[in-house]
């Protein structure tokens, strides 16, 4: 596993940056969605093997397994999402996602636990559909995005439970705040798009206290609670494009 990349590293620079990416399969690329089983090999072992539509003819289906989607992927933010909800006032959840980020994933197919991810998010980019709010969010008071422009996740490890689902661990920093972070992720599937391109997909949620970053504060409303929760979920959902050889050297 390597070390922790530099925070602003562009994500073309693949020889510096080894990194995961997170967005969904959007429609007409996995067709109907793809389909997971087991299947037992020779050794005794099980190994996950992915369905997906066929890109020529969507009603035909392709096996795929795990070890040939080993590679460099690189994620597509037109196609990805990295979003959060928070409760507010104690009766509704507000939503809001970052528009601005980059990434690359390592798979390894052969060891899944030797995959590594690395994703790179600009704090000024949040969009709540306020732009009142927006403004007080990457002020002082929450991401201070002036200061600290880049919110940085590495990863640690990665933990197969099964059915194409995994247990993300790893580091995320908020302004100058490093701390653990454990993604509960899942695998989506894998195609080749109308251009050629081999992507996979994932999707992933973790829940976080914005307290252990100083992300604001807690303000008591009437009712009882306080106006903001502490608990805020995040989302990923990833598509990521596969690097060529010499894009990823």
């Amino acid at each position: 596993m390597q070390n922790a990349v530099p925070a602003a590293v562009p994500v073309s620079h693949a020889r510096a940056l080894t990194c995961l990416s997170f967005c969904g399969p959007r429609p007409g690329l996995l067709g109907r969605g793809p389909l997971h089983h087991r299947q037992a090999h020779g050794d005794g072992s099980k190994r996950l093997i992915v369905v997906t539509s066929d890109r020529k003819d969507p009603h035909m289906s392709t096996v795929v397994p795990y070890t040939a989607l080993t590679g460099v992927y690189t994620i597509d933010p037109v196609r990805s999402t990295i979003g959060f909800s928070v409760r507010h006032a104690m009766i509704a959840n507000v939503h809001g996602r970052f528009g601005a980020f980059e990434g690359l994933v390592k798979l390894d197919g052969y060891q899944p636990s030797r995959s590594e991810a690395y994703l790179s998010v600009q704090t000024g980019s949040i969009d709540t559909s306020s732009p009142d709010r927006d403004t007080h969010l990457t002020g002082p008071d929450f991401f201070d995005a002036a200061t600290y422009p880049l919110m940085l996740f590495r990863s640690a490890g990665l933990a197969d439970r099964g059915d194409g689902q995994f247990r993300l661990t790893g580091h995320l920093r908020i302004k100058d705040v490093e701390l653990p972070l454990h993604i509960h992720l899942a695998f989506e599937g894998a195609t080749q798009d109308e251009s050629g391109d081999h992507r996979v997909g994932f999707s992933g949620t973790a829940l976080v206290r914005r307290s252990d970053w100083g992300l604001g504060g807690s303000t008591p409303v009437e009712t009882g609670g306080v106006l903001i929760s502490d608990k805020v979920r995040l989302s990923f959902d990833i598509s990521a494009v596969r690097l060529s050889r010499a894009e990823a050297a």
